[in-house]
């Protein structure tokens, strides 16, 4: 590394030097598969990590652990390097290995990244599950009804259950904000099932992740080099594509303005870089330009790594400065079509024949154009590209699993956090909307029982007036004989007395 950037290779004697100063101006490093792409890759970052800066680097092949290691003279790889760097007089070349630390969205190969719902957002949420215009748009509807009642969307979780809350609550949600059917709410939880059932639900959940654990220098003052394990992630292209895209939002969010500062805060290469245009709508599309426009103010650098230059919408190629490629092959219009757009996108040279140079390039050569002093574009030079001092190739996994336990971040992320959220709300609210049914349905039971009660003994005092039982209808007919016979008797005694009375008076 000279001091004022990054030796990418040489051109002849002429060497060709990445700019610290514009390194933040971004990249593209293209070129068909087996041409050198990683190796380019892999002696940048060496560069940026001695430099002091951070590296962000998605690792789909696997072959990019081995930068923790150096390289071994007894691999022929590595023979082959050593042989380069002879050749292109690099007098210090010698096999180092670079500070790493291992990440793996999935928490197997390296510490887990995470994030929440309420940070990845509807938009591209709504991209990761392939939703259509009405299904984001209750989307949308549900983050803002969760804004609104103070409700956290941290996991998978959370975000079924406020679906549910929006679907119970879906004509009161209809008449504020628009259409929300149960159709709509339900199509978008199947989305999320599946979603969840490719792993994606340990992305979700806290603790999430914190940028700067990206920013880390180690000791010597050289820059971590952060590894996401991708082999796995690519089975699922559309949770890669939006979680590097989630990842520049978030460092565009968090990070001040600084300019252009003398060397970057952080660089990321973007492996398969194809995966984030993919059948991407518009609305995402225009974001993924906003950024990259915007994030080098933030002293980021974004380096795109394809097998097709043309693979990059034009919209954001345009701000890519610094541009290697390798060779591509023409076998087919498409193929030629890349080759015409490639050597379009290099500043002439008239030494170089760009489309002709481009077919003929050997395994380890490209055409190579950086930005200079003036922030211009340089003429394109067939540039033999530096090799890398760390190993070429895979880390075993007990390599790995010893590198990972001497992490920086030790353990900070490993364990997942679950603490209340909209989920575990809701749900006691619905369990207290349960309890409350249940109580004033009993309620109600008991207040139909009462009157009931009421009526039934009201009804049975009216029949027994009517007709009262046998035993006191006889019990008033004795007492009704006893008394007539009490009657007569007590007649006839005192008629017997005043008769007797009268009698003897006489």
């Amino acid at each position: 590394m000279a001091d004022d950037g990054i030796l990418i290779g040489k051109a002849g004697d002429a060497a060709q030097l990445l700019r610290l100063d514009r390194a933040n101006r971004h990249g593209l490093i293209a070129g068909a598969t087996g041409t050198g792409k990683t190796v380019t890759l892999q002696e940048l970052a060496e560069g940026f990590s001695r430099a002091g800066v951070p590296v962000f680097a998605a690792d789909v092949k696997g072959d990019l652990s081995g930068m923790a290691m150096p390289g071994n003279e007894a691999q022929r790889a590595h023979a082959a390097f050593t042989q380069r760097a002879a050749d292109l007089g690099i007098a210090d070349y010698a096999y180092a290995d670079n500070p790493v630390i291992f990440w793996d969205l999935f928490g197997e190969s390296g510490h887990p990244i995470r994030t929440t719902v309420s940070e990845m957002g509807p938009l591209l949420l709504a991209r990761l599950m392939g939703l259509n215009e009405t299904q984001e748009g209750v989307l949308n509807i549900a983050f803002r009804l969760a804004d609104e009642e103070g409700l956290l969307l941290l996991n998978l979780a959370d975000l079924q259950s406020m679906l549910a809350h929006c679907a119970e609550s879906a004509d009161d949600l209809s008449a504020r904000y628009g259409n929300v059917t149960k159709p709509s709410v339900g199509a978008i939880q199947r989305q999320l099932l599946a979603f969840e059932s490719q792993g994606a639900d340990r992305f979700f959940g806290e603790p999430a992740l914190d940028i700067a654990d990206f920013l880390k220098l180690d000791d010597n003052g050289r820059g971590y080099v952060n590894i996401l394990a991708a082999d796995r992630l690519m089975q699922n292209p559309k949770l890669y594509a939006t979680f590097l895209l989630w990842l520049l939002s978030e460092l565009f969010e968090d990070l001040p303005e600084i300019g252009d500062p003398e060397k970057p805060r952080i660089v990321f290469f973007f492996d398969e870089a194809h995966l984030l245009f993919e059948e991407a709508p518009k609305a995402l599309l225009e974001k993924v330009e906003q950024v990259v426009r915007l994030i080098r103010s933030k002293g980021v650098g974004v380096y795109f790594v394809t097998q097709n230059p043309i693979d990059i919408p034009e919209t954001v190629a345009a701000q890519l400065g610094n541009r290697v490629q390798h060779a591509l092959r023409a076998f087919t219009p498409k193929d030629e079509r890349a080759i015409k757009a490639a050597a379009e996108t290099f500043r002439t040279n008239p030494s170089v024949d760009v489309a002709t140079a481009i077919t003929e390039l050997r395994t380890g050569e490209a055409l190579v154009s950086v930005l200079q002093a003036d922030g211009s574009p340089s003429p394109v030079e067939r540039t033999l590209i530096a090799p890398p001092r760390s190993r070429a190739g895979p880390l075993t996994p007990n390599e790995r699993g010893v590198l990972r336990g001497l992490s920086p971040i030790g353990g900070k992320y490993d364990a997942a956090i679950d603490r209340e959220s909209a989920h575990e709300i809701l749900k006691v609210r619905a369990e207290q909307a349960a309890t409350a049914a249940a109580a004033a349905t009993a309620a109600q039971q008991a207040e139909r029982d009462r009157v009931q009660a009421e009526r039934q003994a009201a009804a049975e005092e009216r029949e027994r007036r009517r007709n009262p039982p046998m035993a006191e209808s006889i019990a008033r007919q004795l007492g009704r004989s006893v008394q007539r016979q009490l009657t007569t008797r007590i007649a006839g005694q005192i008629v017997r007395g005043i008769l007797g009375g009268l009698f003897r008076g006489r």
